[in-house]
């Protein structure tokens, strides 16, 4: 049994790892494809949310919700999710892969502040402390403060991208315990594809069939497949463990963006990201210090 244990924990910590990487590695497509941001994120959630409906249905899993309220918090946590992910291309697009995603990786700075309102709960001295340090990591990333130097307009829509993540993960906590985590995913980019519609009708460009392939990849593989494999792994994974291993997902981008598109961060994003990363390990252990005292 322990043994069975055992692989059973290598195995989740294998999806886990893997999910994030390609978590990380999406930041590329913002670089290679040239869309505007928008609609590659419509390309993202069609194609990924046609996978998870057949995701679903293959494992005969119910589809229906349980209220009609839930339809309409499911519908707008896509709307979130379509700025998130818009926002995220924008900063990767305007700046590069290692500002994009450090930018992004402050969610928790935002999270820290939100998380007490929304649930009602008590503030911790701590979490303003972890926020302001983090704080001082973004200052370092900024040259200028002039939304004319694209670094700056990076760390700006990456700090968009966080803030939409942040609400969006307050959404998910008040129906993770009702619903299984693909079929929130499912309605939430499902939602994000319908409301992307008319940005694609507007658009006045045309897909090739090789821009068609990669988006369906993207949705697929790195959205819709790597998602899959995130839940999967919770199910052997300690949710502290899981949370460090999501703080390499910027590190596994730059260093996609390195390998690919030649990218080399420079000393502020280096300073800001080590700042960054360093605040959400720690963030991340010591919440589960708290929560196994409580």
């Amino acid at each position: 049994m322990r043994q069975e244990t055992m692989q059973s924990t290598k195995k989740g910590l294998l999806e886990v790892h893997l999910a994030v990487m390609l978590f990380g590695i999406v930041g590329i497509f913002a670089k290679t494809l040239q869309l505007p941001s928008i609609i590659i994120v419509w390309g993202r959630v069609f194609f990924s949310s046609i996978f998870l409906f057949l995701f679903l249905a293959l494992r005969r899993q119910k589809i229906r919700l349980k209220q009609g309220k839930d339809y309409a918090w499911l519908f707008l946590g896509g709307a979130i999710l379509a700025l998130h992910w818009t926002s995220f291309m924008q900063a990767v697009q305007v700046s590069t892969v290692a500002v994009g995603t450090l930018a992004f990786s402050t969610f928790p700075l935002f999270a820290a502040f939100l998380e007490p309102l929304v649930f009602r709960e008590k503030w911790r001295l701590s979490s303003v402390v972890e926020a302001l340090v983090m704080l001082a990591g973004i200052v370092c990333m900024v040259p200028e403060l002039s939304l004319e130097n694209q670094m700056t307009a990076g760390v700006l829509w990456g700090l968009l991208s966080a803030l939409t993540y942040a609400v969006l993960a307050l959404i998910n906590r008040k129906y993770a315990g009702l619903y299984q985590g693909s079929l929130v995913s499912f309605y939430e980019q499902a939602s994000a594809a319908v409301l992307l519609i008319p940005a694609l009708l507007l658009w006045k460009g045309s897909f090739t069939a090789g821009e068609l392939g990669i988006l369906a990849v993207l949705g697929v593989v790195f959205t819709g497949g790597a998602h899959s494999l995130f839940i999967s792994g919770l199910r052997s994974v300690r949710v502290r463990t899981a949370g460090i291993i999501s703080g390499l997902e910027s590190v596994y981008g730059i260093i996609a963006a390195f390998l690919v598109l030649k990218e080399v961060p420079g000393i502020r994003e280096v300073a800001g990201g080590l700042i960054i990363l360093g605040v959400v390990f720690y963030s991340t252990l010591h919440s589960d210090e708290q929560g196994e005292r409580n």
